[in-house]
């Protein structure tokens, strides 16, 4: 016997306005987000392209890419790092 799941919907959307902060522009990001990216006063946010517009996120993609070469790099090199450690 089979269930049907219902579809999961897609969280709606937040609008966020465009506001004047000083002589600059900004927009001022939800509480309930802030908490999510685990965000306070003083980070680092960082704006990437992406196909369907921007993402912003608390990660340097740059970072993130590093960490990505560093793990292929143990991967390959697994058992010499193994007969090192002994």
């Amino acid at each position: 016997m089979s269930a049907v799941l219902p579809k999961k919907t897609a969280a709606p959307a937040n609008t966020l306005k465009v506001t004047q902060i000083g002589n600059s522009l900004g927009v001022i990001l939800p509480k309930e987000v802030l908490a999510r990216l685990k965000l306070e006063k003083g980070d680092s946010l960082f704006l990437s392209e992406a196909s369907n517009g921007v993402t912003l996120s608390p990660y340097d993609p740059a970072v993130e890419e590093q960490l990505q070469l560093g793990r292929a790099f143990m991967r390959e090199y697994r058992d010499t790092f193994r007969q090192l450690a002994k």
